[in-house]
């Protein structure tokens, strides 16, 4: 190539909006920076990449990808693509890293870093608004709860364990008494403040392993693997016992409500999701008939 040719070859890398640099790969000396990079890290005089570029190296970069630029006996073996986040800037850069032969025959490593920084944000942020629209696909607005769909997911993977292994299995149903007098007498505002105030409470008093959800307007419902009947029951009553002691002051106005609850359960996993909600939609029924603010099961 005349110099001709490598002044024009070089002036077109210096005009690019990305840092291009060439490096000894076995002293890591600079022989070559473009103007973009001179202008983020000033000027090679003879030092190494990893003086100049990164921060706080004392030797060659333990990230250092030229192991990954040759093959097993020390030829150039292609284009090694990836990210780093620079330590002297913090920005992100997606490198693009060859080998190759330079005028002299010393083998050298050739870098095409791009500025992602910006990209990246973006993806990250998607990223992030993607989870968060996903969990509140799967939360109920107001109690931050399972919601129906959530409920049933989760619910159905939890009794194809129970089904598959025999286990134990147990479904909670309840839902507020007379809650319609409370949103026609207090408004849906204070309502709503009940609501989440049964969430609330009843959410510490359940295992991580247990599925809590809000089925809709005042119905909620829980279900309990490892769960025997009579363990359930116990849960049962708790969960009433604590809805009851549920205070809320609307001015001078003290709100009380109490729940009604019917339980369903199953010792071997013989019995499916559908199948022990209604058997716990039934017992919530009769508790309801036999006064409300009662505990009523399946069996």
């Amino acid at each position: 190539m005349t110099k001709a040719h490598d002044g024009c070859f070089e002036a077109i890398l210096n005009n690019l909006d990305a840092l291009v640099y060439v490096a000894d790969m076995e002293s890591h000396e600079l022989l070559f920076l473009n103007r973009y990079g001179r202008h983020l890290y000033g000027e090679p005089a003879g030092k190494k990449c990893w003086q100049l570029l990164q921060a706080g190296q004392t030797g060659p970069c333990s990230f250092c990808s030229n192991p990954l630029l040759v093959d097993a006996h020390g030829e150039p073996a292609g284009v090694h693509v990836w990210e780093i986040q620079n330590t002297r800037n913090l920005r992100w850069y997606e490198c693009r890293d060859r080998a190759m032969r330079w005028e002299d025959g010393r083998l050298v490593r050739v870098e095409v870093a791009i500025d992602i920084t910006e990209s990246k944000r973006i993806k990250e942020e998607l990223a992030a608004a993607k989870l968060r629209a996903e969990a509140l696909a799967h939360a109920d607005e107001l109690t931050g709860l399972d919601n129906r769909r959530a409920f049933v997911s989760r619910g159905l993977q939890l009794f194809h364990h129970a089904s598959r292994h025999g286990r134990a299995i147990s479904v909670i149903m309840f839902d507020l008494d007379h809650f319609k007098l409370i949103n026609d007498t207090h408004g849906h505002y204070v309502g709503d403040r009940v609501l989440i105030a049964v969430a609330n409470n009843v959410r510490p008093l359940v295992r991580e392993s247990d599925i809590l959800g809000r089925l809709g307007g005042e119905e909620f419902a829980l279900i309990l693997p490892e769960t025997r009947l009579s363990e359930a029951l116990n849960v049962a009553e708790r969960l009433r016992a604590t809805i009851a002691d549920i205070l809320i002051e609307n001015g001078e106005a003290l709100i009380r409500c109490t729940s009604s609850f019917g339980v369903a359960a199953c010792d071997h996993g013989s019995k499916d999701l559908d199948e022990m909600l209604c058997e716990a939609d039934d017992a919530l029924y009769r508790a309801k008939e036999f006064g409300r603010n009662r505990v009523e099961y399946c069996g």
